[in-house]
């Protein structure tokens, strides 16, 4: 069994739902690696051959797929089709999800184990899938059992300690959110809409907790302190900066995700160069 870990380019695109094949294309244009999609989309993975197919090099990431709703079975099948098409374009993201949000109760760590040990036996490679991960507990199992982990709406402090805990050879994928402003009380406005759901979900509530914030911090609507941990913003320069962070910290990717969605490409162009990406001809 290889161990190769996935390689997605230092930067990646975060974009919920499935991006047009047309977007698709102007990110991988721009020198993104990848692009992610959220638990929203179908998990029969229809929607990553349309893109995978209009591009030549960019990879497909789930971030993540709900093990609770999306039984590993026709999943696997699901990657293995993909695969067969798009040999080494897919990433496969799974997770527990929330526990608010689960009708029949299970520890989540021993519901991830379950869903690994299916995947194992629908031959879903180890180094094809990553596991979504906040927890110590959650982060060394996902360095066992898959190629790595994809943590969601943390900070560089959390990337450094997971790259500790996952040891130097895990592959390491956060996400980070931006704002492309300078106008901090707009783009800390911004930020707090696109925080405010998982200020309800105790999963994250924790793991705030855990990288110092305090109850105050993580009360509803979230700090300045909160917000500016999770959200950058600022000039390109600026927003750069933060996502390095990350790569300073152990990352190996990082996933971008733009709060303003109708401006995905703008921000992401002014972004690049900053990146040091390499525009497609």
């Amino acid at each position: 069994m290889t161990t190769t870990r996935p390689n997605l380019g230092t930067f990646g695109v975060w974009g919920g739902d499935p991006v047009s094949p047309e977007v698709a294309v102007e990110i991988e244009n721009l020198g993104y690696g990848a692009v992610w999609v959220s638990s929203a989309a179908p998990s029969d993975l229809s929607w990553a051959e349309p893109i995978l197919d209009q591009t030549a090099t960019l990879k497909a990431a789930t971030g993540i797929i709900n093990i609770w709703n999306s039984p590993a079975g026709p999943v696997a099948d699901a990657f293995h089709r993909v695969e067969a098409r798009f040999p080494g374009r897919f990433l496969l993201g799974i997770g527990a999800g929330h526990p608010e949000v689960i009708t029949e109760w299970k520890k989540p760590y021993d519901a991830l184990m379950e869903y690994l040990d299916d995947l194992d036996k629908y031959d879903v490679p180890v180094n094809r899938r990553v596991v979504a991960a906040l927890g110590d507990g959650v982060l060394k199992l996902s360095a066992r059992r898959s190629a790595g982990a994809h943590p969601y709406l943390t900070t560089p402090e959390h990337t450094a300690r997971a790259r500790e805990l996952m040891g130097p050879s895990a592959f390491l994928a956060p996400e980070h959110k931006i704002v492309l402003s300078t106008d901090a009380e707009a783009a800390r406005e911004l930020g707090r809409e696109a925080v405010a759901l998982y200020l309800n979900l105790n999963n994250y509530l924790n793991s705030w907790k855990r990288l110092g914030f305090s109850d105050a911090d993580i009360a509803k609507p979230g700090s300045d302190k909160l917000i500016d941990a999770l959200v950058a913003y600022g000039t390109a320069a600026e927003i750069v900066a933060r996502l390095q962070e990350h790569v300073s910290a152990g990352a190996d990717h990082v996933a971008v995700q733009v709060v303003e969605r109708d401006k995905m490409i703008p921000v992401l162009t002014a972004l690049a160069p900053e990146l040091g990406l390499e525009r497609r001809a």
